[in-house]
Parts: C-alpha cells; sequence; structure tokens
C-alpha cells in the first residue's frame, strides 16, 4: 500500500471528475467553493451589458454629449417658456429706435423696424426647435415603416420603394421648397413641416432598409422563425429593436440640418412670413441692413449657427456610443 501522506490543514483535495483526485491549495478550494453563481448561488452573477447600456455609460462620460445635451435642454426649455428670460413682446416695434444699438433693458438692439433683437432672438427658438423636433419625428416614423417594411419583405416591394426613393433623391431640396411652398398662402408651421417630410423620408428609408436588411440575417432571428413566430413578432421583436440604433442616428443629425432648411426657406421668403417670428426671417429682415446695424444681423445667425451644432455634436456623440465598431 502506499505510504499515507500526512494531513495538512493548508491543502484540500478535490475530484478530477474522471475517477482522480487533484491537489490544491486552502486557498484555491475555497475559490472552487464559492465561485459566483454556482449551484448553491453563493455569490451573484454579473448581467450581461446590452447596447443601450453600453451607449448611456459611455454618453455620460462624453463631454461633447453633455455640452450638447445643455445646450438642448436650455433651448427647449426657452422654446417652451421664453417669457423666462425675455419679458418683451416680438411683435412690439418702435420706429423712432431702427438700428440702434444696445441699451438698458434692450442688450442687443433693434433691427431696421424698431424691434427688439433680443427678443425676438428667444421667441425664434420656439419656431426653430418646434419644425425641427415634429419633422425629425415625421421623418423618422414614415421612413423607418416604409424602410423596414421593404428591407424585411423584400421582393417587388423592395423594388418599388428604391425607385421611388431614387425619384426623391433626385429633387433639389432648395429648389422644391420655392416650387412647392410659394403656392401656399398658409402662415403656420405645418407647411413647412410637411414638405420637410415629404423630402427627408428617403434618407432614413435606405438607412432602415439596409439596417432591416442586416438585422433579419442574424442567428437570433433565424431561430425565431424555426419556432414558429410569425412575421408581425420577428419585425417587432427581434429585428426593429436591434435596427433602430443607425435611424436614431441620422435623425439626430438631421434636426439640426432641418432647422436650417426652415432658416433658409423663411430666409428666401417661402418658409414661414411676418408676422411669424423666425429667424430666417430676422435675417432676411436684416441682410439689407447689415453695414448699419450688423447686431441685427449678428445675434439671430448665431443663435441659428449654435443650434445647428448642438444637434450635430449630439448626433455625433451617439453615433459614436452606438457603433459596435468603435468599441
Amino acid at each position: 500500500m502506499p505510504e499515507q501522506q500526512p494531513y495538512e490543514p493548508e491543502r484540500a483535495i478535490a475530484g478530477t471528475g474522471m475517477g482522480g483526485q487533484m491537489d490544491l491549495g486552502a486557498s484555491e478550494a475555497v475559490t472552487l467553493e464559492k465561485t459566483p453563481g454556482g449551484p448553491e448561488g453563493t455569490g451573484p452573477q454579473e448581467k450581461p451589458h446590452s447596447l443601450w447600456s453600453d451607449a448611456w455609460h459611455d454618453l455620460r462620460r462624453n463631454p461633447v454629449f453633455l455640452i450638447s445635451a445643455l445646450v438642448i435642454l436650455f433651448l427647449i426649455v426657452i422654446s417652451i417658456w421664453p417669457s423666462l428670460i425675455a419679458s418683451g413682446n416680438p411683435l412690439h416695434c418702435d420706429l423712432a429706435k431702427a438700428q440702434e444699438g444696445s441699451q438698458s433693458g434692450h442688450p442687443f438692439g433693434f433691427n431696421g423696424q424698431g424691434c427688439d433683437v433680443y427678443t425676438r432672438t428667444v421667441y425664434g427658438a420656439r419656431t426653430s426647435v418646434l419644425v425641427g423636433v415634429l419633422s425629425t419625428l415625421g421623418v423618422a416614423i414614415l421612413g423607418s415603416v416604409l424602410g423596414g417594411l421593404a428591407g424585411f419583405f423584400g421582393g417587388f416591394w423592395d423594388a418599388i420603394l428604391s425607385r421611388i426613393t431614387d425619384i426623391f433623391f433626385a429633387i433639389p431640396v432648395v429648389l422644391g421648397g420655392l416650387v412647392l411652398l410659394s403656392v401656399i398662402t398658409s402662415n403656420t408651421v405645418w407647411p413647412v413641416i410637411g414638405f420637410i417630410v415629404l423630402l427627408g423620408w428617403p434618407q432614413i428609408s435606405r438607412i432602415a432598409r439596409g439596417s432591416v436588411i442586416t438585422a433579419k440575417q442574424n442567428d437570433y432571428v433565424q431561430a425565431a422563425r424555426a419556432l414558429g413566430a410569425n412575421s408581425s413578432r420577428l419585425l417587432l421583436r427581434h429585428i426593429a429593436p436591434n435596427a433602430v440604433a443607425p435611424v436614431i442616428v441620422v435623425a439626430t443629425i438631421a434636426l439640426g440640418t432641418y432647422i436650417s432648411l426652415e432658416a433658409t426657406l423663411s430666409f428666401l421668403g417661402v418658409g414661414l412670413k411676418p408676422p411669424s417670428v423666425s429667424w430666417g426671417i430676422d435675417i432676411s429682415a436684416a441682410a439689407p441692413y447689415v453695414r448699419n446695424a450688423p447686431h441685427a444681423l449678428l445675434w439671430p445667425s448665431g443663435a441659428l449657427a449654435i443650434t445647428v451644432l448642438a444637434f450635430i455634436m449630439l448626433g455625433d456623440a451617439v453615433r459614436d456610443a452606438l457603433d459596435p465598431k468603435l468599441r
């Protein structure tokens, strides 16, 4: 018989699972006994992180996202409650003060019609943010639905949608706005929003179509299909949540572009019209007096530039957080 080894408290014996035994140190034996998520539940098991939780973790530590989010939050607040920082009436004008510079209570001076530039700049944020947000929602919903269905079902409807989007891509945006909006006499934001949605959905549709085509080829979709999941369940439960990230990124960046487009159309006289308050209208009205009253052009132009830049920066930050290739 083999000589029996003396008992050592600092050693432990563990089975190998193949009829033998393995001599382990005490610290290693304790590690085996207290493995997290073991059968006895002696330790918590860490939950896997999702794409959205990882993205939010990255965004909270991204200074570009924080700065742009604060600027956008400020714009939203003054769009809803402009009287918080501007007590005047944006439609009240005094020709006796036309083109005058900064005064007490009027830090931005007056424009060519004697209107307070500061008050009109603050109230102009409401129109720009409203047009940008509603246009983006309309474009994202319409483009995602059409593109997602075309990418999922394919075939004849996919070919038809592709040709339709090619036609819309061939229409110059500004020229299309001059033609379509020049025959509309409404003085509300809805014609401008409708025009942006009409010409903006093909871009989102292309993005959604490609994203859905990529997502439906994944193994989990094929497994769900093999288990008997119908088309609506596959599209809504398995494909859409994993294909929506590119759409969110493109829509966020495009929001700033839509705000700029509204200002451009208003500057050309086919978008919003007086007495509406818009940065594009104020820029157009101040352009002839830029030499005598440059402040009337500087402040609405600066507000427009900062707003567009904030949304573009926000979109870039979201894109970096949601792109798995950058991890």
